[in-house]
């Protein structure tokens, strides 16, 4: 099996759009491995996203080396600080599910924006796999914002609301 530039370069573009952290293909002449999150980028994946390549050939295998593509470092943009750095308490999600503020549709909210919350209150609900999951405040204050939506999927260690201690 050989691959020309033009088939590694649409391998590496459909592998770009999915969640494929790593993938390795193997032949009689070549071994290619993807990698996501290491330590270069390609121009034509999103900033925050990392890709690199490398094509290790088998001992009976020609030099594949010339097959591979300019991986290029993205340039860093330095960003100023926030001004408005936010210095509260912060209510994070403890797993990756769905949030939901009420505990039912018809239901009024947990908590609203601008009320007082005290530790061990429920705040929300995450479901995950069919389970409904409390999530509880490790912090008494005044709720600041919300930062998700009702019934928007959150990803473990997203913040969910962000609290002013008392």
């Amino acid at each position: 099996m050989s691959i020309d530039i033009n088939q590694l370069r649409e391998l590496l573009s459909a592998i770009a759009q999915t969640d494929i952290a790593e993938l390795t293909l193997k032949s009689d002449e070549f071994e290619l491995t993807v990698r996501r999150g290491v330590a270069a980028t390609v121009p034509s994946i999103a900033a925050s996203e990392t890709l690199m390549t490398t094509i290790a050939a088998a001992p009976s295998a020609a030099p594949v080396a010339s097959v591979l593509p300019a991986v290029v470092p993205a340039p860093q943009e330095s960003s100023p600080p926030p001004a408005n750095e936010f210095k509260g308490a912060e209510i994070v999600s403890p797993m990756v599910g769905t949030f939901y503020r009420a505990p039912g549709p018809d239901e009024a909210p947990f908590i609203a924006v601008g009320e007082r919350v005290r530790t061990g209150q429920t705040v929300c609900i995450i479901e995950a796999m069919k389970l409904m999951n409390e999530i509880e405040s490790e912090v008494s204050g005044q709720i600041v914002e919300i930062m998700v939506e009702n019934g928007q999927p959150v990803e473990y260690g997203q913040v969910l609301m962000r609290v002013k201690p008392d």
